[in-house]
């Protein structure tokens, strides 16, 4: 299976997706995004989750992917924003058209030289890279039980140790971390780990078993609201190019 057909993958379950996947905590938006930017550039946008929040902050957001199906997706949740077809290496925008680009989810996806270069193409000078991941708490019960069935993803352990790699021309990399919880259906647990981009190419046996040990694991979780509580942590960067002399 090739990163291409991986990176591709999640528009086949885009609804399964919007009702998995996390959002990103407003704290953590705030911390990624200047205050004072006008125009964002939401780059890897996927179905909108992160485009979202931008677009609460009352800022001109163009969202990149080059998945179809997903800005379709995020086209119809969020009609006023300019959704275009594109990819971090291949950016369609103009040179110094941008004061921030954000990356929810997806740097691991992307050529870092060529898409550091191509980013600080479309930033104004001084501009700001944000990359940001929502990951379950690692220490918490419900984490480890899920990572015991199906694997966590292979770019998590560098985001939880030195952090994504962020060539020139950008300036050292800053990181924080927001905690907070989510509370969520069992059977949105279930669309949560089976839209893994390694679960959604795996075998219809493989996704059916994984899907049904996540499952009983949720019921097991759920409280006496019918929700189960997931604790995560989303670790953010920054980083900037540089300012004109």
């Amino acid at each position: 299976m090739t990163e291409a057909t991986r990176r591709l993958s999640f528009g086949g379950s885009v609804e399964a997706y919007e009702r998995g996947r996390p959002d990103y905590p407003a704290e953590a938006v705030a911390w990624l995004v200047p205050a004072g930017a006008r125009d964002v550039l939401d780059l890897g946008a996927g179905s909108g989750k992160l485009t979202r929040a931008l677009v609460d902050g009352v800022r001109r957001v163009v969202a990149v992917d080059p998945d179809a199906r997903m800005l379709d997706a995020l086209s119809a949740r969020l009609p006023d924003v300019d959704a275009r077809a594109g990819s971090a290496e291949s950016i369609p925008r103009a040179p110094g058209s941008v004061d921030a680009v954000v990356v929810g989810q997806a740097w691991h996806w992307f050529d870092a030289g060529r898409a550091s270069r191509e980013i600080a193409r479309v930033l104004r000078p001084g501009g700001s890279l944000g990359l940001v991941w929502n990951i379950r708490d690692p220490a918490s019960e419900i984490a480890a039980s899920l990572a015991a069935i199906a694997r966590p993803s292979d770019h998590e352990a560098q985001v939880l140790g030195d952090g994504p790699k962020v060539p020139e021309p950008f300036g050292a990399v800053e990181r924080t971390v927001v905690r907070w919880t989510r509370r969520l259906r069992p059977e949105d647990v279930v669309d949560m780990v089976t839209t893994r981009s390694y679960l959604l190419t795996e075998s219809d046996a493989e996704r059916r078993r994984v899907a049904a040990a996540v499952a009983g694991l949720a019921r097991a979780h759920t409280g006496d609201d019918g929700l189960v509580v997931v604790p995560y942590v989303t670790h953010c960067f920054r980083a900037r190019t540089p300012t004109l002399p």
